[in-house]
């Protein structure tokens, strides 16, 4: 599949904000490698944990992360940037430990 993007992954400073996989890569490792990015890239911005948002009902998500060493924090609410302004989504804060 050349020239076809597998996934990417976003990190501002201590948070993962995002972590996409395509469809058809989806159960073939490659959220596991950009997870790992992901927790390399906020350790080497100097911070000693990570954290990310997840929505309640994404159950497959939030297996993955638990999986991967990430722990359920709770809930909180998100604001997303919406063009007419922020966006309150009720979330999971997952959190893991990545420097020390």
């Amino acid at each position: 599949m050349d020239g076809v993007v597998a996934g990417f992954v976003m990190v501002v400073a201590e948070e993962v904000e995002q972590v996409y996989v395509g469809t058809s890569f989806r159960g073939s490792g490659v959220a596991g490698v950009l997870l790992a990015e992901a927790e390399r890239l906020v350790a080497a911005g100097g911070h000693d944990s990570a954290w990310l948002a997840v929505v309640p009902g994404n159950a497959r998500a939030r297996r993955f992360y638990e999986r991967s060493g990430w722990v359920d924090a709770g809930a909180f609410d998100y604001e997303a940037a919406h063009e007419d302004g922020a966006v309150v989504v009720p979330c999971r804060r997952y959190t893991k430990r990545v420097a020390g």
